[in-house]
């Protein structure tokens, strides 16, 4: 199926503001590799600042599905799903275009947190954090949202270390200190059964 005129755009625009950055990414790069005109892109995506949305609101949407899709695929119950989680990252920053989170990057390029490109950085970072403190609900966490946030801050710690440095094994170091607050976290009581007939004590 071949794509229509905004989303050659938004794919053009997507790869290079990933790759090389979004400040440093021009219009006219941007234009070039659609193979469009500035009249194209303006009539699709009013503004550079509409077309950084855009590329931002779209990753959003499919990183969160085809994550959800790799964590199911790895584990099927919720402690497993978690520790997956660390999996799946390790794989993605395995690949060779790995060029770190695109919204970490992109809320260090626009820091104040009023712009609108902050703002949608910090939102993916709270929709992963629900889906995280989901599946430590389901597990039996004691405080489901507290250990979202102390595993989200695992991840993204790993993907900088990683960014910062390839091959760096954060995130299996990631998924060590993952395990201590997992079971730290978890509210499951210990079964304790009644004593049975034959087991009490004979001078009863």
């Amino acid at each position: 199926m071949s794509l229509t005129l905004p989303e050659k755009i938004l794919q053009a625009a997507s790869e290079l503001f990933y790759s090389q950055g979004i400040r440093a990414t021009g219009v006219d790069a941007i234009v070039k590799a659609a193979n469009t005109t500035k009249m194209s892109l303006y009539k699709y995506f009013p503004s550079k600042d509409d077309l950084v949305l855009a590329f931002l609101r779209k990753r959003d949407e499919d990183f969160r599905v085809w994550f959800a899709d790799q964590v199911d695929a790895k584990a099927d119950t919720p402690k497993t799903k978690l520790l997956a989680i660390f999996d799946v990252i390790g794989e993605w920053m395995a690949i060779p275009e790995f060029r770190g989170c695109a919204f970490i990057n992109a809320a260090a390029e626009f820091p104040l947190e009023g712009n609108p490109v902050h703002q949608v950085s910090a939102e993916f970072y709270e929709h992963f954090r629900s889906y995280i403190a989901d599946l430590a609900g389901q597990y039996g966490s004691k405080s489901p949202e507290t250990l979202a946030l102390q595993l989200s801050l695992l991840i993204e710690g790993a993907i900088v270390s990683e960014q910062m440095k390839r091959h760096s094994g954060a995130a299996g170091q990631a998924k060590q200190a993952a395990i201590i607050l997992i079971e730290g976290s978890s509210s499951h009581i210990p079964d304790i059964s009644l004593p049975t007939n034959d087991s009490r004590r004979s001078d009863e």
